[in-house]
Order: structure tokens, then sequence, then C-alpha cells
């Protein structure tokens, strides 16, 4: 892996409109493509769009064999990977905030959200898995919303030397610039503290269930320093460059790369 192009969708995802929500992910794969991107980030359940409250129950769908389908082709006919998210709602009537991995190989792996926020637990059932994907040359990492809150799982993931963490969201209220304002607080951090890549985005405009998505998106160094932001909410692709000689130089940097000098003799992670 030496440069990755990775896109970054900002996206208006209406709340159980599943086939409007699939129309305007597929074009923006489309788009992403042309771009050159070889990796496809959606915001956190844009295809079936967000909320945390009992519309949830009527929103949340299968992981169908079709959906599946469709897109294992569309990564292995464009040779590209896609992070996709949707509420899923498991054979036992559990629903997780799921984001999937379809790789040009032909693999096919979710990642279910770890930290369910206050507001979603009486709903969602919180995933017990930190999974690892590799595709395109990138080891990462997904994380949603929430989840990013938590500087543990970040370690969790860099320990496994991950290069980079995509961190969708469906993180609705405030401006752009508000928004901006608060993700920088801990992103940042933790780029910084554990050398890697964070990318995350967000889901943008009225989802017709009464909340409104500010949209943003970003990609933040190893270094800790903003390599790209977008604060307009409109929807879109934004294509960032994931490089491998960024990771090699703070890696190699006896006093950027902290991770080797843990006491881990005194954490249990």
């Amino acid at each position: 892996m030496k440069t990755i192009k990775a896109a970054l969708v900002v996206q208006n995802c209406i709340a159980g409109n599943f086939k409007k929500n699939l129309e305007s992910s597929l074009y923006f794969i489309s788009t992403a493509t042309q771009k050159g991107a070889k990796v496809i980030v959606f915001p956190e359940m844009n295809l079936t769009g967000y909320v945390a409250g009992p519309d949830i129950i009527s929103i949340c769908r299968p992981i169908s064999e079709n959906v599946v389908k469709l897109f294992s082709n569309t990564s292995k006919d464009l040779k590209i990977t896609i992070l996709i998210g949707l509420a899923e709602k498991t054979p036992n009537n559990k629903i997780y905030a799921s984001h999937l991995v379809f790789s040009p190989g032909g693999s096919f792996e979710i990642y279910r959200k770890i930290h369910t926020a206050p507001f979603e637990k009486k709903y969602f059932t919180a995933g017990n898995e930190i999974t690892i994907f590799k595709s395109h040359g990138l080891k990462f990492g997904v994380q949603l919303c929430y989840d990013a809150h938590f500087p543990e799982l970040t370690l969790a993931m860099a320990l496994k030397q991950v290069d980079i963490i995509f961190i969708p969201h469906a993180s609705p209220r405030g401006s752009s610039q508000e928004k901006y304002d608060s993700w920088i607080r801990h992103l940042r951090a933790r780029a910084f503290d554990n050398s890697l890549y964070i990318a995350a985005c967000n889901q943008t405009g009225d989802n017709t269930k009464g909340l409104f998505f500010p949209g943003i998106s970003m990609l933040i160094g190893p270094d800790g320093n903003i390599i790209y932001k977008s604060i307009d909410q409109t929807e879109g692709v934004h294509i960032v460059n994931i490089k491998k000689a960024v990771l090699d130089q703070v890696r190699s940097h006896k006093m950027r790369y902290f991770l080797p000098n843990r006491r881990s003799d005194l954490f249990k992670i």
C-alpha cells in the first residue's frame, strides 16, 4: 500500500426509504469510482436511515441475500471496497447499528456498533467484536459514531496495527461548523495518540423523522493534523489520499510513535 484513494460520502438518508437510499448509494459508488476511489465509505445506517426511538422497529431490516449479492458483485466488478450501513434486524429480533464491508475478493464482513449511545440503548443491541479488515493493501478498523468517544476501542485497533479507522456517523443537530468543532476535540486525539489515520463522514439534511444532519467529512493524519475537511452540508463524494509514507514517517520516529513505549504490564489492554 503506497497511496490509496478513499471516498467519504456525505449523504441525505431518508429514514425508512430503503429504495431511495439504495439508489443514492449506487449513484455515489459510480461517482466515487470515476474519481479513482478504491475504498468507498458511507455514513452510519445510510441504507435504512437513522432514528433512535421506536420508529427504528419498522425501519430496521435483515441483511438480505439480494443486498449481499448486489454489493458483492459491485465490489468485485469495480474492484473497490465498499463500507455501507444499515439498522440490522437479526432472526432473533435484535437490532444492531451495523456496517457491512464488501471487498473485491468476494469477502463480506460485518462490524456491529460496540458502544450504543444512551438514547439508543432501549432499542439497539451492542456488538461485541472488534473486527479488523484488510483490503487494497489497507488494514483498517470501523467504528460507528458514539464508538469514537472511547479511547480503549481505538487503542485495541491500533495494537492490531491498523493503518486507518473509518468512522461513519449519523450525528444530527447543530451547524456544520459546530459539528466540526465537536469532532476534532476527540478525533484528532485518537489519530495522534495511536499514530494512525482517522477518516469520518456524516449524514446530511432532513431525514423526515424529526432529525436534521449537518454533514461534514474529514481525514486526520497519524500526526494528528487535519489533512482534509469539508463543512459543506451538500451531499457529495469527498476524495482523500491515505499515504503509507506518512504512516512510516510517524511510526519510525522514536518520539512520535508512542505505542511501543506503553507500560502494557500495568494495563489490561
